[in-house]
């Protein structure tokens, strides 16, 4: 497959990475432009960001979620067959306030209505560490699990099964309405879940509990660098677990 990658932050370029180790053709672009990734260790061809949306099958979008709106001249040019996966998750304290989402729509509900497109959202309930180690192949035990969302079943199929190929089962979390399931805040939300766990989580997810929870744990995070004291990835997926099912 074809892939384009808006975004070359710590996701976008460990799928780039993975995609390439599978043989899939991967372009991948700074929208702030293509001089923004000289010096990084990228897999794929760096292109400009007119040129990653074009001749592809899917386009990954990996950007801050305030960021999203300032790409919609790009996206509107994107072909009506692309696949578009939305990988952004919203956090307050870095995409400042955005009121439709403060006031209950669902975050990739918002997404989708910036960039007038429909999306698929996915590859944004695991953290980077594990996306980019913790794969394993299709017959392991205990394979964590990725949840993809989307209005269009066989373009959400067909995520999912990039999601396998990546080295995690996937789990469909339902409409792109439903995408809040696995939304910072959620027992489904960098938990490391395996397709069992993952599918409960998603059905224990609280809407409401989601923001006060995701400011929680930002919160513990704060006061652990405040004290200097070290944590491991395990740590953090720990804290997750802890607050996130409270």
């Amino acid at each position: 497959m074809k892939f384009g990658i808006i975004g070359a932050g710590p996701i976008g370029s460990i799928i780039s990475k993975k995609l390439v180790k599978s043989g899939h053709a991967v372009k991948i672009a700074d929208a702030r432009g293509i001089e923004r990734l000289e010096g990084k260790e990228l897999a794929g061809t760096a292109v400009p960001v007119e040129d990653a949306i074009n001749n592809i099958d899917v386009l990954i979008i990996s950007l801050p979620t305030k960021a999203l709106p300032s790409i919609r001249n790009i996206i509107d040019q994107v072909a009506e067959e692309v696949i578009i996966v939305d990988t952004s998750n919203y956090y307050p304290f870095r995409d400042g306030k955005i009121e439709e989402i403060e006031n209950g729509m669902v975050e990739s509900v918002w997404v989708s209505n910036q960039l007038d497109k429909p999306i698929i959202k996915a590859f944004n309930n695991l953290l980077a560490y594990t996306l980019e180690n913790e794969g394993t192949s299709e017959d392991s035990s205990g394979r964590i699990a990725m949840t993809a969302a989307g209005d269009n079943l066989s373009q959400k199929q067909v995520i999912m099964g990039v999601v396998n190929e990546l080295g995690f089962d996937a789990v469909d979390s339902g409409s792109l309405s439903d995408s809040w399931r696995q939304q910072p805040g959620t027992p489904a939300y960098c938990t490391e879940l395996t397709k069992d766990e993952l599918t409960k989580a998603l059905k224990k997810a609280n809407k409401e509990k989601a923001p006060i929870l995701r400011d929680k744990v930002m919160e513990r995070f704060e006061e652990l660098f405040a004290e200097k004291k070290a944590f491991s990835h395990k740590d953090i997926v720990n804290i997750n677990r802890e607050i996130y099912n409270s």
